[in-house]
């Protein structure tokens, strides 16, 4: 079984698009949404939930009001200003501000602040038209995307391994932060989608140095190719560089758009259409590969 993590160095690209219509050309695959902090794989996926798992993303900070004398020890100890008074000299704690550090915990005298795990975080595992998806929800705010990243991912591969599936497909999150190092982490390749923008090219030139240390087989397409010609050859020269294999350009189609408003993928909504032929081509590319072919 191989595992193929679709990543972008931004977001708006058409990454999770491109999975989706890679999903419908795709046989035999378990599928995960590695984008746990703004999932939407599930939005073409339409998949109806099997099981549900809460995750810890960290600590929840409370104060005691009645044990508080409001000596704000806490407060001065607060390296993130997240403790605060209010016009009544009542001191409470900005939950979007707090990292769950427990400091403030420790230092009061009182033991008026309290702090217990919290749960605003589940995992999800479904079926689909196309496959098993396992997915996640994190609550604004929330911490510990990486960790959740890595535990979705561990049980898409227990899946596919218990079900002798041929392919885990990750829709990756954007950028360079924690998930995405979750997301690399044991992969077998990953396929960039690069848009035609200087942010793209910035952003992808900074993911691929990420990658670069993980010493994993790295792929690319260009997305909506045609908006922008010159930084396509831009694109093109980097990767040339690198030694990352271009696999397709794939035009912008309006028609991409009209098939996501709907459900849809657009290998389901236009099935005969030269971007549909493209996507199976690059499907057919990945998987044919030294690296990402299955030998039965």
């Amino acid at each position: 079984m191989k595992e193929i993590t679709i990543l972008s160095g931004k977001g708006g690209t058409g990454k999770t698009s491109i999975t989706a219509a890679l999903a419908s050309v795709a046989k035999n695959a378990v599928y995960c949404d590695n984008d746990v902090d703004a999932a939407d794989l599930h939005l073409l996926f339409k998949p109806t939930i099997q099981e549900t798992y809460d995750f810890s993303g960290g600590w929840a900070v409370s104060i005691n009001s009645e044990k508080c004398d409001s000596c704000n020890l806490c407060m001065q100890y607060c390296r993130f200003d997240a403790i605060h008074q209010n016009e009544n000299g009542d001191v409470f704690i900005n939950s979007l501000q707090c990292e769950g550090c427990r400091l403030c915990e420790r230092v009061c005298p009182n033991t008026a602040i309290s702090s217990t795990e919290n749960t605003n975080n589940h995992w999800f595992i479904s079926t689909s038209r196309f496959g098993t998806l396992v997915h996640a929800e994190m609550g604004p705010g929330e911490e510990n995307s990486g960790k959740l990243v890595s535990q979705i991912r561990k049980k898409a591969k227990e899946i596919g391994l218990a079900s002798n599936h041929n392919y885990i497909i990750n829709d990756g999150p954007p950028g360079i932060g924690c998930a995405t190092i979750a997301s690399l982490s044991g992969t077998n390749g990953v396929l960039l989608v690069i848009e035609p923008t200087k942010s793209g090219l910035h952003d992808a030139v900074r993911l691929v140095e990420l990658i670069s240390s993980f010493s994993v087989e790295t792929y690319a397409v260009i997305n909506k190719f045609d908006i922008n010609l010159k930084v396509v050859r831009e694109i093109e020269t980097f990767l040339d560089e690198r030694n990352i294999p271009l696999l397709a350009h794939i035009p912008f189609n309006e028609k991409m758009v009209e098939s996501m408003t709907i459900g849809q993928t657009i290998v389901e909504y236009l099935p005969e259409s030269e971007i549909t032929e493209i996507i199976r081509n690059v499907w057919k590319k990945l998987i044919t590969t030294e690296g990402l072919n299955v030998i039965k």
